[in-house]
């Protein structure tokens, strides 16, 4: 394997600073301490083309030091915003009802017998596991409400006939939050795709980060000012969950550790997060998104 198929990123968190070379399939090869210059080799065969992987990373222009979320000023909110009919309140919305109609929706005989055959499961099984681990995500996230912050469940994409599993506001940001039900297995992410048990590659990633652009683009715009949304992928009580370094843009977490998400700030004031809620929670803003 040549460098050209390695790719190197950077790592800051928790005081470290380092360079990660990882394998176009998301293994990480080798990483460097950028402080000592100490370089760490992971996979031996591939030593020698991480070691040049990295020596012609730092030949390039250094790259811009991340900022810190700046804290946005604040706006002024509507004197009194018309009221949203029911029918459009999503704050009326529970965990999984966008696919209770699906679930409700019994199979024919035919259809059950064939899954059978095939030992396939029924699409309705599938359904049900998936209300199931939104309603224990959003359990998990309702719980911040506490600390400053509103949860919606099941927002509507029209257009694109899918869903948000839960948006999340508060001072800590907006997430939108995908939820995941493999209950007693084995989770890897990588940087593009995630895998159950060492089976075949879900593309996860691809659509949380696609949630969250879409999501950032709606709110931006009714709102007025800048929005930044982050993706979230919350998986029911894995057996395992590791997530490689390198993966900044998405984060994964088990159901029980969102409650980490409750003590962050200094990205939305108060009064941003109610404005947010507030326009995020009417219907008729999804419907185009």
């Amino acid at each position: 394997m040549g460098v050209d198929e390695l790719r190197v990123s950077v790592w800051k968190r928790y005081g470290q600073d380092r360079l990660y070379v990882n394998t176009l399939k998301g293994e990480a090869a080798a990483w460097q301490d950028r402080r000592t210059g100490e370089v760490h080799i992971v996979i031996e065969a591939l030593g020698e083309a991480a070691r040049a992987a990295l020596a012609a990373y730092e030949t390039q222009a250094p790259e811009p030091a991340p900022s810190a979320p700046a804290l946005l000023a604040p706006q002024p909110i509507a004197q009194t915003p018309p009221p949203i009919p029911p029918d459009f309140d999503l704050a009326l919305h529970r965990p999984g009802d966008s696919l209770r109609g699906l679930a409700a929706e019994r199979p024919s005989f035919v259809a059950r017998l064939f899954a059978w055959l095939m030992r396939r499961p029924v699409k309705t099984d599938s359904w049900n596991l998936g209300i199931e681990g939104e309603q224990v995500i959003g359990a998990e996230l309702n719980r911040l409400t506490r600390r400053g912050w509103y949860v919606l469940h099941s927002v509507p994409l029209p257009r694109i006939k899918a869903d948000i599993d839960h948006l999340l506001i508060g001072p800590g940001g907006v997430f939108t939050v995908n939820a995941k039900n493999h209950r007693g297995r084995r989770i890897w992410v990588g940087d593009h795709a995630v895998r159950v048990d060492h089976g075949k590659a879900h593309p996860y990633l691809r659509t949380a980060r696609r949630e969250a652009a879409r999501a950032a683009r709606v709110l931006t715009s009714a709102c007025g000012f800048p929005i930044a949304v982050t993706g979230i992928l919350a998986f029911v009580s894995p057996a395992e969950l590791r997530v490689v370094p390198t993966l900044l843009d998405v984060r994964a977490f088990k159901d029980r550790d969102l409650s980490s998400l409750a003590p962050l700030s200094g990205v939305l004031t108060a009064a941003q997060a109610q404005q947010v809620f507030q326009v995020a929670r009417d219907r008729r803003l999804w419907e185009s998104a």
